[in-house]
């Protein structure tokens, strides 16, 4: 897309697969700013948003909701113009006929880097008050580590090629984010 006036609707617009056959997301979408929605297995709408560099978002979107990350639609343009994409996050989603949950009750699991705290084994969230601000660090990291690695099974499993490496600063937060 080369202005801002003529975009698609989101029903006009050709489903890509998320990950294609070599087992890499859509680099066509690598530094292009635009507007994309995220479809689960069986094309039903999880997500619409906007991005600077909606590769990146796609990545982001994939660690953190693996198993509702199929196809995806997008569309670019040429220049950031928040107001407009907002209203055309808006318009997608009205023609959805509903809030995709993403957008909804759910959308800090979608935007938010993953707290890794729940994960964390009866005997360790009960010994974490006791332990130093050093040995609190190490134990957020372990359990970030863990999530991590339950994750990057997953991305091995959908065949997933893409480098994914996460911030080691967050970990000790007990956060995961890609770097």
């Amino acid at each position: 897309m080369s202005s801002t006036s003529d975009l698609p609707s989101l029903d006009s617009l050709e489903f890509l697969p998320y990950i294609d056959e070599a087992g890499e997301l859509p680099d066509r979408l690598q530094n292009q700013i635009g507007i994309y929605a995220i479809f689960d297995e069986s094309q039903v709408l999880q997500f619409v948003g906007y991005s600077r560099d909606i590769y990146l978002s796609l990545k982001q979107h994939l660690v953190r909701q693996i198993e509702h990350c199929y196809w995806v639609k997008a569309t670019t343009i040429d220049r950031p113009n928040r107001t407009f994409l907002e209203s055309v996050q808006s318009a997608w989603i009205t023609e959805n006929g509903r809030v995709p949950s993403g957008n909804g009750e759910a959308n800090s699991t979608w935007l938010d880097p993953i707290d890794t705290n729940y994960a964390m084994t009866t005997a360790e969230r009960d010994s974490f008050g006791d332990l130093d601000g050093l040995a609190q660090i190490k134990l957020l990291k372990q359990v970030a580590r863990r999530v991590e690695e339950t994750i990057l099974t997953k991305l091995q499993v959908r065949g997933v090629k893409t480098e994914i490496r996460f911030s080691p600063k967050l970990k000790e937060q007990g956060l995961l984010d890609l770097k």
